[in-house]
Protein backbone atom coordinates (compact mmCIF):
# COMPACT_ATOMS: atom_id res chain seq x y z
CA UNK A 1 0.00 0.00 0.00
CA UNK A 2 1.36 3.54 -0.96
CA UNK A 3 1.89 6.11 1.25
CA UNK A 4 -0.28 9.11 -0.76
CA UNK A 5 -2.87 6.11 -0.77
CA UNK A 6 -2.52 5.53 2.81
CA UNK A 7 -2.48 9.65 3.25
CA UNK A 8 -5.72 9.71 1.45
CA UNK A 9 -8.05 7.40 3.49
CA UNK A 10 -6.65 9.07 6.65
CA UNK A 11 -7.99 12.16 5.20
CA UNK A 12 -11.47 10.13 4.85
CA UNK A 13 -11.03 8.38 8.37
CA UNK A 14 -10.32 12.27 9.72
CA UNK A 15 -13.83 13.66 8.51
CA UNK A 16 -15.86 10.51 9.53
CA UNK A 17 -14.60 10.29 12.91
CA UNK A 18 -13.19 13.41 13.83
CA UNK A 19 -16.14 15.95 13.37
CA UNK A 20 -14.97 19.02 14.04
CA UNK A 21 -11.68 18.14 14.85
CA UNK A 22 -11.52 17.73 11.13
CA UNK A 23 -10.99 21.91 11.02
CA UNK A 24 -7.52 21.49 12.35
CA UNK A 25 -4.58 22.28 9.99
CA UNK A 26 -3.78 19.05 8.22
CA UNK A 27 -0.27 17.43 9.22
CA UNK A 28 2.51 17.83 6.70
CA UNK A 29 4.26 14.61 5.27
CA UNK A 30 5.55 12.19 6.76
CA UNK A 31 9.25 13.03 8.20
CA UNK A 32 12.25 11.10 5.90
CA UNK A 33 11.96 8.13 9.24
CA UNK A 34 8.25 7.86 9.48
CA UNK A 35 6.45 5.51 7.68
CA UNK A 36 3.18 8.03 8.74
CA UNK A 37 1.91 10.79 7.78
CA UNK A 38 -0.29 10.99 11.19
CA UNK A 39 -2.05 8.59 13.64
CA UNK A 40 -5.25 8.69 11.44
CA UNK A 41 -2.81 7.59 8.60
CA UNK A 42 -1.57 4.72 10.43
CA UNK A 43 -4.83 3.80 11.84
CA UNK A 44 -6.32 3.29 8.62
CA UNK A 45 -3.39 0.56 6.85
CA UNK A 46 -5.53 -2.21 6.77
CA UNK A 47 -1.88 -4.34 7.30
CA UNK A 48 -1.82 -3.20 10.57
CA UNK A 49 -4.25 -4.53 13.21
CA UNK A 50 -4.85 -2.75 16.48
CA UNK A 51 -4.58 -5.30 19.63
CA UNK A 52 -2.07 -6.87 17.61
CA UNK A 53 0.26 -4.66 15.92
CA UNK A 54 -0.11 -1.62 18.43
CA UNK A 55 -2.54 -0.40 20.65
CA UNK A 56 -3.74 2.73 22.73
CA UNK A 57 -4.37 3.35 26.58
CA UNK A 58 -5.94 6.47 28.30
CA UNK A 59 -7.72 7.10 31.26
CA UNK A 60 -9.46 10.86 32.19
CA UNK A 61 -11.11 10.78 35.85
CA UNK A 62 -14.58 11.96 36.24
CA UNK A 63 -14.83 14.72 37.66
CA UNK A 64 -17.77 16.97 38.79
CA UNK A 65 -18.71 20.88 40.48
CA UNK A 66 -22.47 20.78 41.30
CA UNK A 67 -22.27 23.06 43.48
CA UNK A 68 -23.20 27.03 43.82
CA UNK A 69 -20.55 28.39 45.30
CA UNK A 70 -17.45 25.84 45.96
CA UNK A 71 -14.80 25.52 43.84
CA UNK A 72 -13.53 22.30 42.76
CA UNK A 73 -10.17 20.81 40.88
CA UNK A 74 -10.11 20.08 37.73
CA UNK A 75 -7.98 18.37 35.48
CA UNK A 76 -4.70 20.61 35.78
CA UNK A 77 -1.61 18.25 33.91
CA UNK A 78 -1.77 14.88 31.53
CA UNK A 79 0.90 12.67 30.87
CA UNK A 80 1.46 11.33 27.09
CA UNK A 81 3.51 8.33 25.65
CA UNK A 82 3.14 8.77 22.03
CA UNK A 83 5.90 6.57 21.28
CA UNK A 84 5.35 3.66 23.98
CA UNK A 85 5.68 -0.28 24.13
CA UNK A 86 8.80 -1.09 21.86
CA UNK A 87 9.09 2.42 20.17
CA UNK A 88 10.76 4.29 22.40
CA UNK A 89 10.75 1.43 25.59
CA UNK A 90 10.00 2.77 28.81
CA UNK A 91 7.79 5.49 27.92
CA UNK A 92 4.72 3.54 28.15
CA UNK A 93 5.79 2.58 32.08
CA UNK A 94 6.93 6.27 32.87
CA UNK A 95 3.89 7.35 31.65
CA UNK A 96 1.45 5.46 33.96
CA UNK A 97 4.07 5.73 37.27
CA UNK A 98 3.85 9.40 36.61
CA UNK A 99 0.27 9.54 36.15
CA UNK A 100 0.22 7.96 39.63
CA UNK A 101 -0.39 4.32 38.25
CA UNK A 102 1.87 1.40 39.26
CA UNK A 103 2.99 0.07 35.70
CA UNK A 104 2.31 -3.60 37.07
CA UNK A 105 -0.92 -3.38 38.88
CA UNK A 106 -2.35 0.16 38.29
CA UNK A 107 -2.59 1.23 41.29
CA UNK A 108 -2.47 3.98 43.03
CA UNK A 109 0.82 4.79 43.43
CA UNK A 110 1.75 5.97 46.39
CA UNK A 111 -1.50 5.57 47.86
CA UNK A 112 -3.79 8.57 48.28
CA UNK A 113 -1.50 9.87 45.80
CA UNK A 114 -2.65 12.67 43.13
CA UNK A 115 -3.21 10.74 39.58
CA UNK A 116 -3.59 12.61 36.34
CA UNK A 117 -4.76 11.94 33.15
CA UNK A 118 -3.03 10.28 30.44
CA UNK A 119 -2.97 8.79 26.94
CA UNK A 120 -0.09 6.34 24.92
CA UNK A 121 0.13 4.99 22.02
CA UNK A 122 2.22 1.76 21.72
CA UNK A 123 4.05 -0.86 19.63
CA UNK A 124 3.50 -3.91 20.50
CA UNK A 125 4.51 -6.39 18.02
CA UNK A 126 7.50 -8.78 18.54
CA UNK A 127 9.61 -6.51 16.52
CA UNK A 128 9.83 -3.66 13.79
CA UNK A 129 7.92 -1.10 16.36
CA UNK A 130 10.04 1.42 15.19
CA UNK A 131 7.65 1.81 11.90
CA UNK A 132 5.09 2.92 13.97
CA UNK A 133 6.70 5.89 14.88
CA UNK A 134 4.67 9.27 14.40
CA UNK A 135 6.30 12.68 15.39
CA UNK A 136 4.93 14.19 17.64
CA UNK A 137 3.72 17.36 15.72
CA UNK A 138 1.41 14.77 13.89
CA UNK A 139 -0.23 13.88 16.50
CA UNK A 140 -3.84 13.64 16.52
CA UNK A 141 -5.45 10.78 17.78
CA UNK A 142 -8.58 11.95 18.95
CA UNK A 143 -8.20 10.89 22.50
CA UNK A 144 -5.36 11.87 22.88
CA UNK A 145 -6.00 15.82 21.49
CA UNK A 146 -9.17 15.54 24.05
CA UNK A 147 -6.90 14.57 26.78
CA UNK A 148 -3.69 17.25 26.41
CA UNK A 149 -6.72 20.32 25.48
CA UNK A 150 -8.11 19.82 29.05
CA UNK A 151 -5.29 20.15 30.87
CA UNK A 152 -3.19 23.47 31.61
CA UNK A 153 0.20 21.25 31.55
CA UNK A 154 1.51 18.34 29.00
CA UNK A 155 4.06 15.98 29.66
CA UNK A 156 5.35 14.36 27.09
CA UNK A 157 7.65 11.33 26.98
CA UNK A 158 10.30 10.31 24.86
CA UNK A 159 13.15 7.93 24.49
CA UNK A 160 15.87 9.38 22.57
CA UNK A 161 19.80 8.20 21.96
CA UNK A 162 23.13 10.34 24.28
CA UNK A 163 24.28 11.73 20.67
CA UNK A 164 21.19 13.06 19.49
CA UNK A 165 21.61 15.14 22.57
CA UNK A 166 25.25 15.93 21.79
CA UNK A 167 26.21 13.74 24.53
CA UNK A 168 28.55 10.49 25.01
CA UNK A 169 27.05 6.95 23.94
CA UNK A 170 26.71 6.15 27.64
CA UNK A 171 25.42 8.85 29.24
CA UNK A 172 22.44 8.45 31.48
CA UNK A 173 20.65 11.64 31.03
CA UNK A 174 17.05 13.72 30.06
CA UNK A 175 16.75 16.46 27.89
CA UNK A 176 14.22 18.67 28.99
CA UNK A 177 12.25 20.74 26.30
CA UNK A 178 8.97 22.01 25.26
CA UNK A 179 7.30 25.66 25.75
CA UNK A 180 6.64 26.37 28.90
CA UNK A 181 9.97 27.58 30.15
CA UNK A 182 8.61 27.98 33.91
CA UNK A 183 7.87 24.39 34.21
CA UNK A 184 11.29 23.42 32.11
CA UNK A 185 12.81 24.66 34.60
CA UNK A 186 10.86 23.32 37.51
CA UNK A 187 11.69 19.92 36.20
CA UNK A 188 15.57 20.74 35.58
CA UNK A 189 15.73 21.73 38.86
CA UNK A 190 14.07 18.39 40.38
CA UNK A 191 16.06 16.45 38.32
CA UNK A 192 19.04 17.17 39.05
CA UNK A 193 18.67 17.69 42.95
CA UNK A 194 17.20 14.19 42.24
CA UNK A 195 20.95 13.24 41.23
CA UNK A 196 20.02 13.23 37.30
CA UNK A 197 21.23 14.79 34.31
CA UNK A 198 19.08 16.97 33.06
CA UNK A 199 19.80 20.01 30.14
CA UNK A 200 17.57 22.23 28.59
CA UNK A 201 16.49 21.07 25.46
CA UNK A 202 15.26 23.96 23.56
CA UNK A 203 19.35 24.51 22.23
CA UNK A 204 18.82 20.89 20.34
CA UNK A 205 16.27 21.22 17.56
CA UNK A 206 15.92 17.63 16.84
CA UNK A 207 14.74 17.73 20.92
CA UNK A 208 13.45 20.90 21.38
CA UNK A 209 9.67 20.29 21.23
CA UNK A 210 9.11 23.42 20.78
CA UNK A 211 6.53 23.73 17.54
CA UNK A 212 3.29 24.79 18.44
CA UNK A 213 2.04 21.55 17.00
CA UNK A 214 3.57 19.16 19.12
CA UNK A 215 1.06 17.28 21.44
CA UNK A 216 3.11 18.39 24.37
CA UNK A 217 1.52 21.89 23.89
CA UNK A 218 -1.77 20.74 22.65
CA UNK A 219 -2.40 21.67 26.55
CA UNK A 220 -5.03 24.45 27.47
CA UNK A 221 -1.89 27.42 27.72
CA UNK A 222 -0.60 26.18 24.00
CA UNK A 223 2.91 25.31 25.78
CA UNK A 224 3.89 22.29 27.67
CA UNK A 225 7.08 19.91 28.75
CA UNK A 226 8.81 17.63 26.15
CA UNK A 227 11.00 14.90 28.29
CA UNK A 228 13.45 13.49 25.69
CA UNK A 229 15.44 9.93 28.31
CA UNK A 230 18.25 8.90 26.20
CA UNK A 231 18.25 4.88 25.81
CA UNK A 232 21.05 4.17 28.76
CA UNK A 233 18.98 6.15 31.34
CA UNK A 234 15.92 4.09 30.29
CA UNK A 235 17.76 1.11 30.38
CA UNK A 236 18.55 1.42 33.76
CA UNK A 237 15.37 1.46 34.86
CA UNK A 238 14.24 -1.82 34.65
CA UNK A 239 15.94 -5.37 36.00
CA UNK A 240 14.52 -6.77 32.42
CA UNK A 241 13.97 -3.87 30.04
CA UNK A 242 11.66 -6.18 27.78
CA UNK A 243 7.97 -5.03 26.87
CA UNK A 244 6.34 -8.17 28.90
CA UNK A 245 8.42 -7.44 31.64
CA UNK A 246 9.48 -3.98 32.33
CA UNK A 247 6.23 -3.48 34.28
CA UNK A 248 7.35 -5.77 36.91
CA UNK A 249 11.35 -4.89 37.25
CA UNK A 250 11.16 -1.37 37.80
CA UNK A 251 14.38 0.18 39.77
CA UNK A 252 14.94 2.13 42.20
CA UNK A 253 16.25 4.47 39.26
CA UNK A 254 12.75 4.53 37.67
CA UNK A 255 10.84 5.55 40.50
CA UNK A 256 13.51 8.51 41.30
CA UNK A 257 12.81 9.83 38.27
CA UNK A 258 9.14 9.66 38.72
CA UNK A 259 9.24 11.26 41.66
CA UNK A 260 11.01 14.12 40.51
CA UNK A 261 8.58 14.58 37.91
CA UNK A 262 5.84 14.53 40.14
CA UNK A 263 7.64 17.17 42.11
CA UNK A 264 7.89 19.68 39.07
CA UNK A 265 4.48 19.03 38.50
CA UNK A 266 3.15 19.87 41.83
CA UNK A 267 5.39 23.05 42.24
CA UNK A 268 3.98 23.99 38.26
CA UNK A 269 0.50 23.56 39.73
CA UNK A 270 1.23 25.47 42.97
CA UNK A 271 1.75 28.47 40.73
CA UNK A 272 -1.68 27.87 38.74
CA UNK A 273 -4.39 29.14 40.63
CA UNK A 274 -8.01 27.99 39.67
CA UNK A 275 -9.97 30.79 39.01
Amino acid sequence: MSTSRRAVLGMIATAAVAGPLAGLSAPAPALAADLYDSNTDLYADPNLTEGVDYARRYRRHALLDNTDGQAFPFPRTAIIAPHGGGIEAGTSELCLAIAGYHPATLAVTPTGGVVHDYWMFEGIRSGGNADLHVTATHCDDVPALSVAASALNVVALHGCTPASAGLSSTAQAVAVGGRNAAFRAQLIAAFQAAGFTALDATTIPALAGTAVDNIANRALLGMGAQLEITTPLRTAMFGTNTRPQRRHTTTQLFWDFVTATRLAITQTEATQPIP
